[in-house]
């Protein structure tokens, strides 16, 4: 018969470690939850792993404990602990009893006596017990029956500790923990210990005297006669040590075993409390095995009654219809549809997508312009249908952007996170009815697919007045409607028409690039002497470190450093550095764009459909995803020819590539109103030119490339809230000469120092920040009396307006280049957006309409202050079109 299990776990020592192991995280209500969610994450790992039969967590009762009485100076070096953590512990406490696991704390003794005298009982009683926290004091009570596992880097990572494994890591046995700690002291807690002694000599004087009490009593035969008059002086303190560090294994705690049986959690409790913390990720391990569809909905919410239709009718639609096209994977592209439910005042209704191919009624509706459609993500929603033959025309509302704006700093807005934060909880997550990853499926009762999705277009049909009207309020009605929502389908046709890619050119490339890393590795073996693994740190450090003797920037746990930025740091010690480096940027070419792009290529049309995130980032600049195509690196030569493989989908036609010069500059020169800086921009002067004479005091004749060059990092790193330290590193100088830099540079344009200073203040008023259009930017931080924190929003508060306004611009000018060139029934389209430039494919006898037009559009879509310049390029490849 197996022994019963016990876990006893150390509450204020996890949930410290989850503090400052993960960032600072929040949810909609504005709680902090890193904590919390750290902690989580291990019970989890506990809970699935180890499978408890009982299980306690042990929280400190307060500040003073019978300790202080011994010693009042008792953890008195401790910093107070932050307001951010200390609101945590209501809230884990919350979620502990929704896990139905016991808690508790015992006025004058810590959590460390609450473990210890549970452990003792449950030794007694032959129960395997483990204790998890991240004190070493704990590991006085490892025995063959208590294990005790200690986190390491992170919070799931640990250490278990039986005798053998205690012996084998720190040399001492569990009964030598506690005097350990009252030789060597303790800085955390503030035990004194004798000073001087460190680890290493306190274990050794352990191995020759065993205990405490022989090292005092045989101290004639300790050796170094410094080291035996620390001992003789501080005696008392070793003694008093001993005391402090001794857990109590008979508290009078009012708990016994029993209390602490442990069934299973209510998977409905964890859940909600998961979903109120904004904890999406961990909902679905709280699911069962099975497939998540056995969920049943909470009898609290109103049903929902779904007509299965073959065939839609006229008189089924009103004009106003909420539509949600239902999918299982998030890559629209490749994912089937499962289902459409369309709901309207009158009915809900649902249709799969077969039905829907072959119903003209359908088809007639979708694709007419004065029927309203309010959908979850038009661009998805467009894209899925037009893989279909249905162009969808007439979206008016579009639940994901409405979502976005209101709360752009939310990282969820599904239905379900976007219901349950305006009040309307009646939708489940997708993972609780289709499971998630290789369990992803629809549910075999189909009636509960087509009841979720009914829902989802239920609560969108509901909320569509609600979010209009808190847009209305935002002053932001104008940003949805006239900018995001008809960006969303122009991303969608360019999503749906694709880049095409010259397979064989890539897959070329790959081969050269095969050769060229053949022979760099070949001159790398030739340098270092001999051959080894290049991708392995345990195998390169050695030959860079002893063998060549290159000097050490920093070492790890597990041997010398070789990353990047050390590297970087010794490229003047060795030729082999350099190619080292090479090695590695051209390795990750070939593995993550020529291997990367070749997988992602439509094996049909041999085009890559890339997605537009429209909804992600705070500034509102786009990104793309599987593959991002905004990314690919262009600082070698290398990196550049990626983008010969992108060419025309059709012959006789050229890539055509425009982009904004120096947007954020002039955005700059525009909200600040600095009269030199908007000087320089009408006159056409080089900005970082004039920056440079301003900065280092010497005319613009005598400015030297390394002057620009450094200006330039200043000018640019203005727009994104440098540090002196960040610029210092940019630069490679001091922090003292990167200060000297900025405040030149803000006494040469005081119209930015001055904008800089509103800003922050304006955001301590608010509590945001907003673009030229109204796009908002919440920073709770602002007024964090945590001074990181409160810096990173101070930086974000000026540099938001500047990177979300030249967002907001490049946008409007997708809308407008994109209604001109229907105007004028040009067939050229634009098929990417990367930052600030627009790719385009077009015939060739359209390149001298556009090289007209797209400047003077892209140029005339906003009025500024500063003249908007864009250049051009045209080529057969993207590559050619710089």
């Amino acid at each position: 018969m197996m022994a019963e299990k016990l876990v006893l776990i150390d509450g204020n020592s996890i949930a410290y470690r989850a503090f400052f192991a993960l960032p600072l995280l929040n949810n909609d209500k504005g709680v902090y939850t890193n904590a919390v969610y750290g902690f989580t994450t291990m019970l989890l790992k506990i809970l699935e792993e180890d499978k408890p039969d009982h299980i306690l967590v042990a929280f400190d009762a307060g500040k003073t404990t019978f300790r202080h009485k011994t010693y009042e100076e008792y953890k008195g070096g401790r910093q107070k602990t932050p307001p951010e953590l200390s609101e945590q512990f209501p809230v884990l406490k919350e979620l502990l009893d929704a896990f139905e696991i016991k808690h508790y704390q015992l006025d004058q003794y810590e959590a460390d006596d609450i473990i210890g005298t549970l452990a003792a009982r449950g030794q007694e009683k032959k129960y395997d017990v483990k204790v998890i926290s991240g004190d070493k004091d704990l590991l006085q009570l490892v025995s063959d029956k208590v294990k005790v596992s200690l986190t390491k880097k992170g919070i799931t990572n640990v250490d278990t500790y039986d005798p053998d494994f205690l012996l084998e890591k720190m040399e001492i046995r569990p009964d030598q923990v506690i005097d350990l700690k009252a030789l060597m002291g303790d800085s955390s807690d503030n035990i004194p210990g004798v000073p001087g002694v460190g680890e290493k000599t306190a274990v050794k004087l352990l191995k020759q005297f065993d205990k405490l009490e022989a090292v005092f009593e045989q101290l004639s035969e300790v050796s170094g006669k410094k080291l035996k008059e620390k001992l003789e002086t501080h005696k008392d303190e070793a003694f008093m040590s001993k005391e402090l560090v001794t857990i109590e294994r008979n508290a009078p705690i009012e708990i016994d075993l029993g209390d602490l049986e442990y069934q299973h959690y209510d998977q409905q409790k964890v859940s909600s409390i998961f979903r109120d913390l904004g904890f999406q990720s961990l909902i679905s391990r709280v699911s069962t095995d099975e497939v998540a569809s056995h969920q049943e909905v909470p009898e609290d919410w109103d049903e929902v009654e779904v007509n299965v239709i073959r065939e839609l009718t006229k008189d089924m639609i009103t004009g106003k219809e909420a539509v949600v096209v239902e999918m299982l994977h998030e890559n629209y592209h490749q994912s089937p549809i499962v289902g459409i439910s369309i709901v309207n005042s009158n009915e809900n209704y649902f249709i799969t997508i077969d039905d829907a191919e072959k119903s003209e009624e359908f088809i007639k509706w979708a694709q007419d312009p004065s029927q309203e459609k309010w959908v979850f993500d038009a661009k998805r929603t467009l894209v899925a249908l037009r893989r279909h033959g249905i162009s969808l025309q007439g979206v008016s509302f579009d639940l994901l952007l409405a979502s976005y704006l209101i709360n752009p700093s939310e990282n969820n807005h599904d239905v379900p996170s976007i219901s349950h934060r305006m009040n309307e909880r009646a939708v489940q997550y997708d993972e609780e009815i289709y499971g998630k990853g290789a369990k992803l499926k629809v549910p075999d009762d189909e009636s509960i697919m087509q009841e979720h999705v009914t829902r989802k277009a239920a609560v969108l049909y509901k909320l569509k007045e609600t979010m209009d009207a808190q847009l209305q309020q935002n002053e932001q009605y104008e940003l949805y409607e006239e900018l995001e929502m008809p960006l969303a389908l122009i991303l969608g046709e360019m999503e749906h028409w694709g880049v095409q890619v010259d397979v064989g050119r890539l897959e070329d490339m790959g081969s050269d690039l095969d050769r060229r890393l053949n022979d760099i590795k070949a001159d790398i073996f030739e340098l270092a002497g001999e051959e080894f693994n290049l991708n392995s740190p345990k195998q390169l450090g050695p030959i860079l470190f002893e063998k060549l003797e290159l000097p050490v920037i920093k070492k790890t746990k597990t041997g010398y450093s070789t990353s990047a930025d050390v590297l970087e740091q010794l490229q003047d010690e060795h030729e082999i550095i350099e190619k080292i480096l090479l090695f590695r940027q051209l390795g990750k070419l070939k593995s993550t764009y020529i291997e990367g792009l070749l997988k992602v290529v439509n094996q049909d049309t041999n085009k890559i459909h890339t997605r537009f995130n429209q909804a992600l980032t705070q500034t509102g600049r786009l990104s793309s995803i599987e593959p991002n195509l905004q990314n690919i690196p262009i600082r070698l030569e290398e990196g550049r020819k990626i983008r010969q493989a992108f060419v025309p989908s059709k012959e006789n036609w050229v890539m055509f590539a425009s982009d904004y010069s120096q947007i954020e500059l002039r955005v700059l020169a525009h909200i600040a109103q600095d009269e030199k800086l908007r000087n320089a921009f009408k006159e056409g002067k080089d900005i970082h030119t004039q920056t440079a004479s301003e900065v280092f005091d010497v005319s613009e004749g005598e400015v030297t490339s390394q002057m620009r060059r450094q200006a330039k990092a200043v000018n640019f790193g203005i727009v994104y809230g440098i540090s002196d330290y960040g610029l210092s590193q940019s630069l490679g100088i001091t922090r003292k000469e990167a200060k000297t830099f900025i405040e030149k540079y803000l006494s040469s344009y005081p119209g930015v120092k001055e904008y800089m200073n509103e800003s922050i203040q304006e955001a301590k008023r608010l509590g945001y920040v907003k673009t030229f259009m109204n796009r908002r930017r919440y920073l709770p931080d602002i007024t964090s009396r945590n001074f990181n924190q409160r810096s990173f929003a101070e930086r974000t508060a000026m540099n938001t307006p500047i990177q979300g306004s030249a967002a907001d611009i490049i946008k409007k000018a997708m809308i407008d280049l994109d209604e001109r060139l229907r105007t004028e029934k040009l067939q050229a389209r634009m098929l990417l957006q990367v930052h600030d430039e627009l790719i385009l494919e077009a015939p060739e006898e359209e390149l001298e309409r556009l090289k007209e037009l797209v400047p003077e559009v892209m140029e005339q879509t906003v009025e500024l202050d500063v003249p908007l310049e864009v250049d051009y390029s045209f080529g057969p490849t993207w590559y050619d079109a710089k």
